[in-house]
C-alpha cells in the first residue's frame, strides 16, 4: 500500500479495539487491509479498561439527573463524575447538547439504539472467541451491581425495573446477607445487588495481543509509531494519507481515532463533536481474597474486573481536556471507594496505573458510518464507555458498508449526519 496501492485495499487510521475489530472483518471479505496507529498497538482506552461486554449497559448517560451531577462537580476536584472549569467553547457546546438530550424521552430512544448494537456485538464476541480459539480469560459469569446503602439500593431498584419493563433484560436481585456467599470477597452489612447473568467479561490486553496476532497471521498489516499528519482529497475522494512515516494510498479508509476524532473536523469537512472523558484504573497483583465475579459499584461509580493474575479496579470519567497527568489522589481515591464492599487486602503501593481518554458524545450513541462529503471515508469512534462491549458489532457494520452489504442492524441512529443537521 505505501507509495502506490492495490485494489481492494483498506486502510484503517488507529490500532484500537475498534480499528482490530474492522480489520478482523475486512480481512474476512478478502480485502488487503493495513491498521496504522500514531503510538503503541491498542496501547489508549483499549488497554487498561474493565472489560466488561455487558449488554445490560442500554441506558446511556444523558439520564435526567446527570446535568445535575455535572453541575455539582465543577465545585467538587473528588467527584467520580467531574467537569473540570474551563474555558474551552467547545466543551460547553457539547454539554448544552448533552444537557438538552437528559430526559426521559431521549433515554428510552437512544436505550434501544444502544440495545441493538451491544446485543449484536455480544453475539458477535461468542462466535469470534470460539472460532479464534482467543486466550483473553472470557467469562459469561454476568455482572454485579452491588450497594452499600439501602438507599442506594432501592434507587437502583427503579433502574432495574426499568431495565426489565421496557429492554427486557432481567436480573436476580441478591440481599445483602447473600452477597458473601455469592463471592467471598464482600464484606459483610452491604446492602444489596443485583446479578445480571447476560453480560460477560475479558481480560483487554491478552484479547488485543491475541487479535492482532491471528490477524497479522493473515496477512493483516499493523504498524506502530505512524502518525496521521494530514490528507490529501481529489472529487470527494482522499487520494493520499500523509503520515510521519511517509505517504499512504488505499481505496477505502477508516479512521477509529477515538477521543483523537475531533482533530480531523477540517480534513475531512464535519463536524465531530467528540470530547475526551478521561477514565482510570490500577491493576493490582493477585492477593488474598481476590473477587471472583466483575462487579460494579454504582454509589462510588467504580467497577472491580478479576483476572487469573490479580484485579483491576477503574472508572472515573473527568472532563478536563487531553490531560495526561495521572494525579496519586485519584488512583488512591479508587482503592478507597472499593475498600468498604470488599475482605480483599492490597498493598497502598504497586500495582499498574492508567489513563485513557473515552471519546464522547452527546447522545451516547457511536458514530459509525460514511463521512458525507468523501465517497471512501468512513468513521468508526464516539463509542463513549462502550468501546470493548461495541467493537465486534462495528466491525461487522463497517465491513458491511464497505462491500455494500445491507447492515445487519439499522445504521441511521449511528450516522454522522445526526450532527451536521444539528438534532
Amino acid at each position: 500500500m505505501k507509495n502506490g496501492s492495490h485494489s481492494r485495499e483498506v486502510l484503517i487510521v488507529g490500532a484500537g479495539i475498534i480499528g482490530i475489530a474492522c480489520a478482523h472483518y475486512l480481512a474476512k471479505t478478502g480485502r488487503s487491509v493495513t491498521v496504522i496507529d500514531q503510538r503503541k498497538l491498542a496501547g489508549g482506552c483499549s488497554h487498561g479498561n474493565c472489560g466488561y461486554i455487558c449488554p445490560s449497559h442500554v441506558l446511556p448517560l444523558t439520564e435526567p439527573s446527570a446535568i445535575k451531577t455535572a453541575l455539582k462537580s465543577l465545585f467538587n476536584p473528588k467527584a467520580p463524575f467531574r467537569v473540570k472549569p474551563q474555558l474551552d467553547p467547545t466543551l460547553w457546546q457539547w454539554m448544552w447538547q448533552f444537557a438538552k438530550r437528559c430526559n426521559h424521552r431521549q433515554m428510552i430512544a437512544n436505550g434501544k439504539h444502544l440495545q441493538a448494537i451491544l446485543n449484536s456485538s455480544m453475539q458477535e464476541y461468542q462466535k469470534i472467541i470460539a472460532e479464534e480459539k482467543l486466550e483473553c480469560e472470557w467469562k459469561e459469569e454476568g455482572l454485579l451491581y452491588v450497594f452499600r446503602t439501602a438507599k442506594g439500593l432501592k434507587a437502583y431498584a427503579e433502574t432495574d425495573r426499568l431495565l426489565s419493563e421496557t429492554f427486557g433484560i432481567k436480573s436476580r436481585p441478591l440481599a445483602g446477607d447473600e452477597l458473601s456467599s455469592f463471592d467471598a470477597a464482600f464484606t459483610s452489612g452491604l446492602a444489596g445487588g443485583f446479578h445480571y447473568p447476560g453480560d460477560a467479561s475479558l481480560r483487554p490486553d491478552l484479547l488485543n495481543q491475541g487479535w492482532i496476532e491471528r490477524l497479522k497471521a493473515r496477512g493483516v498489516r499493523f504498524i506502530e509509531n505512524c502518525k496521521l499528519v494530514r490528507v490529501t482529497k481529489s472529487k470527494k475522494r482522499i487520494s493520499n494519507i500523509h503520515t510521519t512515516r511517509g505517504e499512504w494510498e488505499a481505496d477505502e479508509i477508516v479512521f477509529c481515532l477515538g477521543a483523537w476524532s475531533p482533530r480531523l473536523c477540517e480534513e475531512l469537512g464535519c463536524k465531530i463533536p467528540i470530547q475526551p472523558g478521561k477514565g482510570y484504573s490500577i491493576t493490582m497483583s493477585s492477593v488474598k481474597d481476590s473477587p471472583k465475579y466483575p462487579m460494579l459499584f454504582p454509589e462510588e461509580k467504580v467497577g472491580i474486573s478479576p483476572f487469573r493474575e490479580g484485579f483491576r479496579i477503574g472508572s472515573m470519567m473527568e472532563f478536563a481536556g487531553y490531560d495526561r497527568i495521572i494525579p496519586p489522589r485519584r488512583i488512591a481515591q479508587l482503592k478507597q471507594s472499593a475498600r468498604p464492599y470488599l475482605h480483599t487486602q492490597w498493598s497502598e503501593e504497586g500495582g499498574e496505573p492508567w489513563y485513557g481518554w473515552r471519546p464522547m458524545t452527546w447522545d451516547s450513541l457511536p458514530i459509525i458510518g460514511r463521512v458525507p462529503s468523501l465517497e471512501n471515508a468512513f468513521l468508526a469512534t464516539g463509542h463513549n464507555m462502550l468501546g470493548m462491549s461495541l467493537a465486534t458489532a462495528t466491525g461487522k457494520l463497517i465491513a458491511e458498508l464497505i462491500e455494500g452489504d445491507s447492515p445487519h442492524i439499522d445504521l441511521e441512529p449511528y450516522s454522522l449526519r445526526r450532527f451536521q443537521s444539528g438534532k
